[in-house]
């Protein structure tokens, strides 16, 4: 019983502390680098669409070489390496340009594939109807590109989330070093770890249910 105590009021007070880091380091660059991600991503199909050779040459490399590297490594490559060429970042910045490279890559083909899933018919339906240029993007490619690429785009973002536990490798206060330095006093790691688990899976649990309330949200504004 005793030891039943002692484990609950541990968790009851790192929680604070964990769920603070959370919100300050964790939640906030996965929300600025999925939006900065989102916008490589369609720059990044749009390019790999292109009539542009050089263009559809010099943007697949980039995928290619993020989706082919551990993260990890990358983010050792642009916190660590970089300086060695004149180029330093801090680790915010090195975060939020190493996750959203990383992501922009992965999102990319999930738009380029959405947007190809289309019919050709409807782009030519849509051209004798008279629409062109952003009322066609606006009206037939982004409704059902998004539809299609919700799902695969929600699992970036979840996996982006997870992925931010390693900035704790870049000195960055997080949800997982904040757990470490717990653990460094208290010597009970199964229990600070657990919990870090927790609240990682409440998160991702909850972006779950907001994809699934957007894939209906979605299909509604399509029938309509």
């Amino acid at each position: 019983m005793t030891l039943m105590n002692e484990t609950i009021d541990l968790m009851l007070s790192s929680a604070w502390q964990l769920i603070a880091a959370m919100v300050k380091v964790s939640i906030p660059l996965t929300v600025i680098s999925f939006a900065l991600a989102l916008v490589l991503a369609c720059i990044t199909a749009a390019a790999r669409m292109s009539r542009f050779r050089l263009l559809r040459a010099i943007f697949g490399f980039y995928v290619w070489v993020f989706r082919g590297t551990p993260l990890l490594v990358q983010l050792f490559i642009v916190f660590f390496g970089l300086p060695k060429a004149g180029i330093v970042f801090d680790a915010w910045s090195a975060a939020i340009v190493t996750f959203s490279l990383n992501t922009g890559a992965y999102a990319s083909e999930a738009v380029r594939a959405a947007v190809l899933s289309i019919p050709k018919g409807q782009f030519e339906a849509a051209s004798s109807l008279g629409l062109t240029g952003g009322k066609l993007l606006r009206f037939v490619v982004a409704p059902q590109a998004l539809r299609i690429a919700l799902p695969t785009l929600t699992n970036d973002l979840i996996d982006l989330f997870k992925g931010t536990s390693l900035v704790s490798t870049i000195t960055l206060l997080d949800v997982f070093m904040v757990a470490q330095q717990i653990t460094a006093r208290t010597y009970q790691p199964l229990i600070l770890y657990v919990e870090v688990a927790i609240l990682f899976l409440i998160i991702v649990t909850a972006l779950t249910w907001l994809q699934a309330y957007l894939e209906k949200r979605a299909s509604r504004f399509i029938q309509r």
